[in-house]
């Protein structure tokens, strides 16, 4: 059950786009972008508010990649896997994240909630391969040793 504060930001993101069905895009992203996912009671809500079912609500949902349902960490880190990455070695890089973080192909975020590791298809940066996005910065040329240096200055930042 959620906290009844998430019905009234949802609420807030409503008033602001509208109580239609063309809204349920930018809606879903807003309140993704405050709660780093989306609360599956709270995409019911919003369904019913603009006035579509919770079958068409959870169809968008989950046609986008983008959105989850499931919790994310501060930082979301986004391995690329497409085949410029692939080729330059990126599944070495996804595992050095996954044993410095003690996650795996199942646990995707670590238990303070600070990390969420994930691969893409694709992060449209071909040419800085193996490539590396943590929330919206892209990291280069990526290797299994700077991924150490990147999750602690990381955690520095999340000391600020």
């Amino acid at each position: 059950m959620l906290d009844q504060t998430y019905y009234e930001k949802a609420d807030e993101i409503i008033a602001f786009y509208g109580k239609k069905p063309a809204s349920l895009i930018p809606i879903m992203q807003d309140i993704q972008g405050i709660y780093r996912y989306l609360p599956g009671e709270l995409l019911t809500y919003v369904a019913g508010q603009i006035g579509i079912t919770e079958a068409k609500a959870y169809s968008v949902a989950t046609f986008y990649e983008n959105f989850s349902f499931e919790a994310k960490g501060k930082y979301i880190i986004k391995v690329c896997d497409g085949t410029a990455c692939h080729v330059r070695k990126s599944i070495p890089i996804l595992e050095a994240f996954q044993k410095e973080l003690g996650l795996s192909a199942k646990k995707h975020t670590t238990d303070d909630m600070m990390f969420t590791v994930e691969t893409v298809s694709c992060l449209g940066a071909c040419g800085l391969a193996p490539a590396v996005m943590v929330n919206e910065d892209v990291h280069p040329r990526m290797t299994p040793e700077k991924v150490l240096e990147l999750i602690r200055e990381l955690r520095g930042d999340a000391d600020d």
